[in-house]
């Protein structure tokens, strides 16, 4: 299986590897730009798509490989292969791909953008994982070899991302909903209730008032 990421013949290289589909709308070619200015590293892209073509060609002659779709084992090995995870979309809703490279203990680099931050909110760059400005070929490179270039570095961030997502376990995730969005949920409709019945209570009370011995 990992002979399967030794691209060029250079399997000495560190890995960046991406995961997910192979759309246009994923801003993968930027990574062409990114790629020119890490010649001491490969990349790997792990997923299929109708862009995969495009970007084959885009990549041509440089240390990369395309994997196609794996699933399974063979996509938690494609994790473990890599050195450094990169996600340059800007349309990531719920970064389903950043938490699995984290739960991996691989490092991320991705676009500030979309439900990342949700992911590595401001406080937590640097320390779980690095974000970019989308679309800023420099600033990803900057991040990209901070990581590449520091073992260490990558196995610290590798491992405070991994316990990062100890959060949005099945327990962790149930608990949250539980705890928060049903509170949250109940409060939304109690007030909702009051808005809708308070006009009728209103004008109940005024058709019917309460006759003063009662209240006595």
């Amino acid at each position: 299986m990992l002979c399967r990421f030794n691209s060029n013949g250079e399997p000495e290289k560190p890995l960046v590897i991406h995961v997910g589909r192979i759309g246009v709308e994923k801003s993968l070619e930027l990574l062409k730009s990114v790629m020119d200015k890490l010649p001491e590293a490969r990349i790997a892209f792990i997923g299929d798509g109708p862009y995969r073509e495009d970007l084959e060609k885009l990549f041509a002659g440089m240390p990369a490989v395309f994997t196609g779709m794996l699933q399974g084992e063979e996509l938690s090995q494609a994790y473990a292969s890599g050195d450094v995870f990169v996600m340059p979309s800007e349309s990531e809703t719920l970064g389903l791909v950043v938490l699995e490279a984290m739960a991996s203990g691989l490092p991320v680099v991705a676009a500030r953008a979309g439900g990342i931050p949700d992911i590595i909110p401001e406080e937590q760059e640097g320390k779980t994982g690095f974000l970019f400005n989308p679309g800023d070929v420099e600033d990803c490179v900057t991040k990209l070899r901070t990581l590449l270039h520091d073992s260490e570095t990558r196995e610290i961030i590798g491992k405070a991302a991994r316990e990062e997502t100890e959060k949005y376990d099945w327990r962790a995730a149930t608990t949250k909903i539980r705890n928060e969005q049903y509170g949250a949920a109940i409060w939304f409709w109690r007030k909702k209730k009051a808005q809708v019945l308070g006009p009728i209570n209103w004008l109940v009370k005024r058709l019917f008032p309460v006759p003063p011995e009662v209240n006595a």
